[in-house]
């Protein structure tokens, strides 16, 4: 197994590589292999979704942008990511380091009533008068016209 040399300091470690590489999928299609290593890819993705920066200003140092974004969508596609953080999780719990405490609060936070959809102008006033409604059709109460 070759190691790859951290150059950045959020990238995976070899421990953290060591982990993470059993659990993606063996390469299916043949011909000419990637110029890029899973490794660079993962860690250009990583990159990425940290900084949320469109795909295109991904370093260079990670791979093509096109070749990162196709391993995302890939994986994100044919469920691969969640694969792993399922198996993650999995070897997390059975190490005894995950607590599965779950924490209720009770307190509301109320919005703003503008946040939650009141009259955009005039509040309290309209800022102009309503003008009265003019009835479709003559008002009638028990078939006798009402005089108004």
């Amino acid at each position: 197994m070759a190691t790859v040399a951290v150059t950045r300091r959020f990238d995976l470690t070899d421990a953290q590589w060591a982990v993470l590489e059993p659990l993606l999928p063996a390469p299916t299609r043949s011909g000419r292999p990637s110029l890029f290593s899973k490794r660079q890819l993962i860690d250009g993705i990583r990159w990425r979704v940290r900084t949320g920066v469109p795909w295109r200003d991904v370093p260079a140092c990670y791979g093509s942008w096109s070749a990162v974004y196709a391993l995302f969508r890939r994986y994100q596609r044919d469920g691969t990511w969640q694969q792993i953080l399922t198996a993650l999780q999995a070897q997390a719990d059975a190490a005894g380091r995950i607590t599965w405490d779950v924490s209720v609060d009770s307190t509301i936070a109320r919005a703003h009533q503008h946040a939650a959809g009141a009259r955009k102008r005039g509040i309290f006033k309209p800022s102009r008068p309503a003008a009265e409604p003019v009835p479709s059709r003559p008002i009638t109460r028990w078939g006798v016209l009402v005089a108004g």
